[in-house]
């Protein structure tokens, strides 16, 4: 605040929502004491996901500068989650999981998932990772 970004402060301010509103929700289920670490990182990972697609969809509007400002809302949210991994390191985790799991089909993709989930929470793009699992389990 005392920069004047607004672009950051605004974002924090989205985060701080939809974390109290993932926590709300929480209650409802039963959840006492908070949402924990790995629904935070879901809830983060899903604003990037929100705002790659408004990204994409800016660009086909011809609108960039709502593109931009959508870009600088993903490097604030970002800065709250965990280092990304690059892709040789998602092929290792994904060969490490399968393998952990003994994952041998598409049957046992779920059990492979959720244990990439459990691992690596906040770290890749599990929408991605589940397309080459799938491969993976399906080749």
């Amino acid at each position: 605040m005392k920069e004047k970004n607004q672009v950051a402060v605004s974002t924090l301010r989205l985060i701080l929502t939809a974390i109290k509103d993932r926590d709300i929700a929480g209650r409802s289920k039963g959840v006492d004491n908070g949402i924990g670490e790995p629904e935070i990182l879901q809830v983060l990972q899903t604003m990037v996901r929100q705002r790659q697609d408004s990204i994409e969809m800016y660009k086909q509007g011809n609108r960039p500068e709502l593109a931009a400002r959508e870009a600088e809302e993903i490097r604030v949210i970002e800065g709250f989650m965990p280092r990304q991994l690059g892709d040789a390191e998602i092929e290792a985790a994904i060969a490490s999981v399968i393998e952990d799991t003994g994952a041998e089909s598409i049957k046992d993709m779920g059990k492979a998932m959720g244990a990439l989930r459990e691992r690596y929470a906040g770290q890749m793009d599990f929408g991605k990772a589940s397309v080459a699992i799938k491969a993976k389990l399906s080749g």
